[in-house]
């Protein structure tokens, strides 16, 4: 079983990844480096959840993972691929190799947020990520990839929340309300005071079945379908994937299970919008 961090990156959120750092899960996060002096000005990148960095060499099932399509948006125009020098592989972005399965189905060239709704950084880029799927060309789609590796934080209740959520159809309509619903009313946080709640207190598929019940879900039926043997191999499979992307910390993009990056290593929030567009047509150029 692997360690977790604890709840110290939300302190840091501005300073550091959030990460789950196998190797010394005690220790608290690292300051992140402040971006080049050369980079525009943007607001700090965020906190990361560093995850299990192994990545499998065989590409999981995409099916049981598949990410509903971001709300439909008039489709940004395709810019042609212009490789300038400014993005350098092995260091704003990294290959995942062997290349593996797209969450989704698609045919599109998929861009993929590695997240959880109690990641105070996922929370952070949040409004980025939203900025991202309205710039978007037509020849790409997002998708959603919940991570479970913060227990402590109730991630895996969020987790198998968000692929129940997903399945019944109401995943899109309640992401707003899901980080809202951690960080604002906090009706689904794992915080206590300045501390954490214990394991028993925190809250269960039944307290977030309320809050997707707002958006057409039945509770009753939520709770069942999230304890389905569905739901248990979309959580399986979700946590494959997140090791063969080989994703050391939330929030982390995906681009066609190819190439990685976070808005650290992009050196910004809006560095990480205009990286991931620049990979959409490095990927449509077959470059």
């Amino acid at each position: 079983m692997l360690k977790r961090l604890s709840f110290l990156c939300i302190a840091l959120l501005a300073l550091a990844a959030c990460s789950n750092n196998n190797d010394n899960a005690s220790q608290a996060p690292q300051p992140t480096p402040a971006p080049a002096a050369t980079a525009p000005a943007t607001p700090p990148a965020p906190a990361a959840t560093t995850a299990p960095a192994a990545a499998s060499t065989a590409a999981p099932a995409a099916a049981s993972t598949t990410a509903q399509a971001a709300p439909a948006a008039p489709a940004a125009p395709a810019t042609p691929f212009v490789d300038d020098g400014k993005w350098v592989e092995g260091k704003h972005y990294f290959r995942i190799e062997p290349a593996q399965a797209k969450v989704s189905n698609t045919d599109k060239i998929e861009v993929t947020e590695v997240f959880s709704y109690g990641c105070p950084a996922c929370n952070q880029f949040h409004p980025t990520m939203n900025k991202l799927v309205q710039e978007l060309p037509s020849n790409a789609v997002v998708a959603y990839l919940p991570a479970s590796f913060m227990p402590q934080e109730n991630w895996p209740m969020l987790q198998r929340a968000f692929l129940t959520a997903q399945a019944l159809g109401v995943a899109d309509q309640a992401n707003d309300a899901m980080y809202d619903a951690v960080w604002k009313s906090q009706e689904l946080s794992a915080m206590q005071g300045a501390g954490l709640k214990p394991a028993s207190a925190l809250p269960t598929i039944d307290d977030a079945a309320k809050v997707y019940a707002k958006f057409g879900a039945d509770p009753k039926e939520f709770a069942a379908v999230a304890n389905s043997f569905a739901i248990n191999t979309k959580v399986k499979r979700a946590d494959e994937m997140l090791k063969a992307y080989g994703v050391e910390e939330t929030p982390t993009l995906v681009v066609d299970g190819k190439y990685r990056f976070t808005a650290r290593s992009a050196g910004g929030y809006d560095q990480a919008v205009e990286l991931a567009k620049w990979l959409v047509s490095k990927e449509a150029a077959g470059k």
